[in-house]
């Protein structure tokens, strides 16, 4: 009996270590058929600011190498041109109007969204992230199961502990390819990874006058034609580039690293930008320097090298897009299109006819606006952008697009460029600049792309642009509808009082110490505002 028992207890212990083999065999199998996922993404840099896009004085060498040993789309929008709702939109799969509280800038954001990287943990991925995830806002924590991780940004877990002396001053001291490092270090062998490299450049403030270190000649800048030509904007454009090459540098070392661990072709690489250059007129806007953004991916032999991909995506494309790559079912919650097809096909152009557009749109980016006696209201507006035509539908012309001026136009970030304009005089020749970015605007805009890239001649009022201006209205109000948008289903007000929640900020800008944007939106609405995330970021 005793030689019985030792013989099923042999059998039963080979039998575990066999299962046990199978079980280690099947996460090397899965790592190797399911790709790893690195997304890297600046943070306030052009799409024409990458040299594979046309710039001609910032140099992004590492940038374009992944367009040239991947595929370059050339119709890549990114839903809503500001940090938060921009990357709520990447994380979650969902139009921004579709976001609640997410739509705005600087929200107290709920639990109720669930983001692509925590899905793919649940699936087997290792998931983090560097520099700068979602926000800025204030969310609830997810819970990281994990006692190293005091905090978790809804990119994933982070990894920051690194730091590194930049080049020049206004550059953050982050390094970001170095925490990279330490993810890779860190993670199992057989687990995929999915990792969120947010740089912190190129956004706002520069040095003054860096570019005068770096010995850069000013005639080289490209000035849009919505400023004036003037060395002011010129070197406040050579300060940018520089910290665009910076987030170029560090995609460079990226990508050293995954080559030094032989990962490089097993790993699907995107590189982007959440919105156009902190400058005026463009972050924030709407208007195509505002929301057409970079978009590159490379992908080992899966992607075929040197395409040039036509057809539109938008953010929330990309969480559908992860998922299935990871061969898992799209998420209810998501409503973006999958672009996988467009990575793998083999060819160029337009892939798919039915992607020959995309929808736009912002509420309230930053406080500073205001409407009778109600503060921080949003300037709501809705765009459809075709291969010609961007056709604006701004729902509040009478408020101020850029901020109301008396609180500092604050939709606009401060540099020598604003600084500029907004000293100028009705008197002076440049003045038509001022108005161009922050003066009121039209209640509907049109501009033919292919004459008028830079967004500067509105056609609106053409009659001989009438057909196309009434046929892409109907266009963007039926989709809108179909996703029922509240702005367009007579409840857009409610983006009016979703709180910022930089409360104490608001207080002291509007001079109301008793200004209580949170308990306002409750009374109204009876609907709690997220008092978990309120009581967290105390």
């Amino acid at each position: 009996m005793r030689q019985w028992l030792c013989f099923v207890s042999c059998v039963w212990t080979l039998c575990a270590v066999g299962l046990d083999r199978l079980a280690i065999a099947d996460e090397y199998s899965e790592a190797a058929t399911r790709p790893n996922i690195l997304f890297i993404i600046a943070d306030d840099a052009s799409r024409d600011s990458m040299g594979v896009y046309g710039s001609s004085y910032v140099k992004t060498p590492n940038f374009d190498r992944i367009a040239r040993e991947g595929v370059l789309f050339t119709q890549a929008y990114n839903c809503n041109p500001k940090c938060a709702p921009a990357r709520a939109c990447l994380l979650t799969g969902r139009y921004s109007w579709q976001l609640k509280e997410a739509c705005n800038h600087n929200p107290f954001l709920s639990d109720e969204w669930v983001f692509y990287p925590f899905l793919l943990e649940e699936s087997g991925y290792e998931i983090g992230f560097t520099g700068k995830g979602w926000g800025p806002g204030i969310h609830q924590g997810i819970d990281a199961g994990k006692t190293k991780f005091k905090q978790v940004n809804p990119a994933g877990y982070p990894y920051n502990q690194r730091t590194a002396k930049p080049p020049y001053s206004g550059i953050s001291n982050v390094d970001y390819s170095a925490n990279f490092e330490d993810f890779l270090n860190e993670k199992p062998a057989h687990k995929p990874f999915c990792f969120w490299f947010g740089t912190k450049e190129p956004h706002r403030g520069y040095g003054r006058d860096n570019w005068k270190l770096d010995g850069r000649d000013l005639a080289d800048v490209t000035v849009p034609a919505y400023y004036p030509d003037n060395e002011t904007i010129r070197g406040d454009l050579a300060d940018y580039a520089i910290e665009v090459e910076w987030y170029d540098t560090h995609i460079g070392r990226a990508l050293k690293h995954l080559e030094d661990r032989g990962l490089l072709d097993e790993t699907l690489i995107i590189a982007t930008s959440d919105h156009g250059m902190p400058f005026p007129r463009v972050k924030g806007q709407i208007y195509d320097d505002g929301f057409h953004v970079p978009f590159v991916v490379r992908w080992g032999n899966k992607v075929k090298p040197g395409r040039t991909v036509t057809d539109f995506i938008t953010f929330p494309d990309l969480g559908p897009t992860l998922l299935e790559l990871a061969g898992l079912d799209p998420h209810p919650q998501m409503t973006g299109k999958s672009f996988v097809k467009q990575l793998l096909n083999d060819g160029s152009g337009r892939i798919d006819s039915s992607r020959d557009h995309t929808l736009l749109g912002k509420e309230r980016h930053d406080i500073g606006r205001t409407d009778g006696d109600q503060l921080s209201v949003a300037y709501p507006s809705r765009a459809i952008r075709t291969d010609r035509y961007l056709y604006v539908r701004n729902f509040k012309p009478s408020r101020w697009p850029g901020g109301d001026p008396k609180y500092g136009l604050l939709n606009c970030d401060a540099s020598p460029t604003k600084s500029y304009l907004t000293n100028l005089k009705s008197s002076d020749p440049d003045y038509p600049f001022y108005e161009m970015s922050f003066g009121k605007r039209p209640a509907q805009e049109l501009y033919d792309i292919n004459a008028d890239p830079d967004c500067v001649r509105n056609l609106a009022t053409s009659e001989m642009h009438f057909s196309i201006k009434q046929r892409l209205w109907s266009q963007l109000k039926q989709e809108l509808t179909e996703q029922n948008d509240p702005r367009i289903l007579g409840d857009g007000n409610i983006f009016d009082f979703y709180p910022n929640c930089r409360v104490d900020r608001q207080r002291q800008l509007y001079q109301q110490p008793n200004y209580d944007p949170v308990q306002e939106f409750e009374k109204r609405f009876g609907s709690p505002v997220n008092k978990a995330a309120i009581e967290n970021n105390k």
